[in-house]
């Protein structure tokens, strides 16, 4: 069984900062991609970054240049630095994680989500 767990969502006000941590624990034996989703209410969920196993990264133009994904191998974790962030940044942000288990099994989980909300 494999798990992901996120932190780092709050309340901040625009062109405040947060940086969200997810950290992949269970029965791993390697992880691929790694990709952070937000979805606002009455939205779809859309990805905001991405970055593959060799640390190449992916974002839509809508946070390029704001938000930075890094990961830590070391510890099944990755992040997400969001900066100058702005009221239409506020959803659930959700990570993504495609594991292949110990049991040689290639799969995407998903964290539960956590809220960042931006006042104006």
């Amino acid at each position: 069984q494999v798990q992901l767990v996120e932190s780092g969502g709050g309340l901040v006000q625009a062109g405040g900062s947060l940086r969200l941590s997810c950290a992949a624990s269970g029965s791993i034996h390697s992880i691929n991609a790694m990709a952070w989703y937000r979805q606002a209410p009455g939205k779809q969920r859309e990805l905001v970054a991405a970055v593959t196993s060799y640390g190449i990264t992916n974002y839509p133009d809508s946070v390029k240049g704001r938000f930075t994904i890094s990961r830590d191998n070391a510890k099944n974790t990755v992040y997400l630095q969001t900066n100058s962030l702005t009221p239409e940044d506020t959803a659930v942000y959700f990570c993504n994680a495609r594991i292949t288990t110990i049991h040689n099994r290639v799969e995407n989980y998903w964290g539960q989500g956590t809220q960042v909300t931006v006042s104006s």
